[in-house]
């Protein structure tokens, strides 16, 4: 396992470790080396490694018994949706199979989100939507437009009103910021994806929850159909 740079902290600790869980090169019931080792092995202080271990035991990663030490529990049996982060984007790329069940998710929870916010939205919500579809619409920038597109999902999932829909969508949102540049492709060319953010955020407006999931689903599935092309 090589050391990590002299900046690292708890939180690159607790990566390196899980991408080691989730790509099989730990597996379920190995045990790791002792704390001291490991704070060795990766040139961190101890206080790093208490930290990054700590991290990985509340992601349902390890397990941590006394007198047994740290033992790779089994992340598919275990572990939440935190672990998206490691499996999605590996080496730079992102794993084909893993995206795609991310973007049907995605669909699913988002169209639902739509259909909410349309019922129960507030009318800075509304009036937010619009302005955020309409500056989509606007931006040359694909870089900046991404940060549009996280956002205009952000207030629809708020207006939802759903907590577990919001959680959800944190998770998400770590794996995109996390690769931001890997998801590019579902802002390009945004002159065929306005019309749909300004349905979307208008079906919202008018409070018709037919039309609001029916925007939004039809959105999430086209730029679902652009990444995965690239992947393909």
């Amino acid at each position: 396992m090589p050391a990590i740079g002299r900046s690292s902290v708890p939180d690159q600790v607790f990566h390196r470790l899980a991408r080691e869980i989730v790509s099989g090169r730990l597996a379920p019931g190995d045990r790791l080396p002792a704390q001291r080792a490991l704070a060795a092995e990766l040139g961190v202080n101890m206080a790093s490694v208490r930290e990054g271990v700590k991290r990985l035991e509340q992601a349902r990663l390890v397990d941590v018994r006394h007198g047994d030490g740290m033992r790779v529990r089994d992340w598919r049996a275990n572990g939440g949706l935190d672990v998206l982060a490691h499996l999605a984007a590996r080496d730079g790329r992102l794993d084909p199979e893993v995206a795609k069940a991310v973007f049907e998710a995605r669909g699913a929870l988002l169209a639902a989100a739509a259909r909410l916010a349309a019922e129960r939205r507030s009318g800075e919500q509304a009036k937010l939507l619009r302005s955020l579809a309409e500056q989509l619409a606007a931006e040359p920038d694909d870089d900046a437009a991404q940060g549009l597109d996280f956002a205009f999902y952000a207030v629809l999932v708020e207006a939802a009103g759903n907590l577990v829909f919001s959680l959800i969508t944190n998770s998400i949102r770590d794996l995109y910021l996390a690769s931001r540049e890997l998801f590019r492709p579902i802002v390009e060319r945004r002159a065929e994806l306005a019309p749909l953010y300004a349905r979307a955020a208008r079906a919202v407006g008018e409070r018709d929850a037919a039309a609001a999931e029916a925007a939004v689903e039809r959105l999430a599935a086209a730029q679902a159909a652009r990444l995965l092309g690239r992947l393909r």
